[in-house]
């Protein structure tokens, strides 16, 4: 019999949008406006996320990252990054590889005083169609185990659950890969594989308390 401190934990949830057969219609409950960010916002950006100096923020936007936000009575209420070629999950040790055409959305949240509204699927419409405009193919997003509102918000904004990131406890490190939903299909999978898992179906994770943290609805 296997330890139970030896089994397998869902950590994450890995979602993905087709942005050339995306259908949904979200509409906030709240007057919302959306756009992107540049350099120039960081401060007000900083006050949102309630920090103190924007130098990380600025470090996001040398790096050729993007933030996409929502205003609501000309306050940021919501916010979302995005990556187009790769990016680091610290909490996991896992490094995102993207192919020309797509997009890994992280690191969104809603503030507190707007949250129930569907400004985050509201949200993540708004930039898969940005991303879609831009000739994108496709959206990966990832969420908490845990975080039930985020992927509520993800599947209203018409993302796919795919996999969920495991990860088995060892002695000195984790072991991890990603257990497909019933009915995805290989290639799919495969591809959600070769975006997390660096195009290996395990991988060996560094030993720290995480989640894939992604979003608030």
């Amino acid at each position: 019999m296997v330890s139970a401190k030896n089994d397998p934990r869902r950590a994450g949830t890995i979602w993905t949008l087709d942005l050339s057969e995306s259908t949904a219609l979200v509409k906030p409950r709240l007057a919302a406006s959306f756009g992107r960010l540049g350099p120039q916002s960081g401060p007000a950006l900083a006050v949102a996320l309630n920090e103190g100096a924007s130098a990380d923020i600025g470090q996001r936007f040398a790096g050729g990252r993007r933030c996409y936000a929502a205003w609501v009575r000309g306050e940021i209420a919501a916010y979302g990054w995005v990556s187009l070629n790769e990016e680091h999950v610290g909490e996991l040790n896992l490094h995102l590889r993207l192919l020309p055409g797509e997009a890994y959305i992280w690191d969104c949240a809603t503030l507190p005083a707007f949250r129930r509204n569907h400004l985050y699927s509201a949200l993540l419409l708004y930039i898969a169609g940005e991303l879609r405009a831009e000739g994108l193919c496709r959206a990966w997003i990832g969420a908490n185990q845990e975080n039930v509102a985020s992927q509520q918000g993800m599947a209203r904004a018409g993302f796919q659950h795919v996999a969920d990131l495991l990860i088995a406890p060892t002695p000195a490190r984790r072991r991890g890969w990603l257990q497909g939903l019933p009915g995805v299909p290989d290639e799919l999978l495969n591809a959600a594989r070769r975006v997390f898992l660096d195009n290996r179906h395990q991988v060996w994770l560094e030993a720290r308390s995480s989640s894939v943290r992604d979003g608030a609805e």
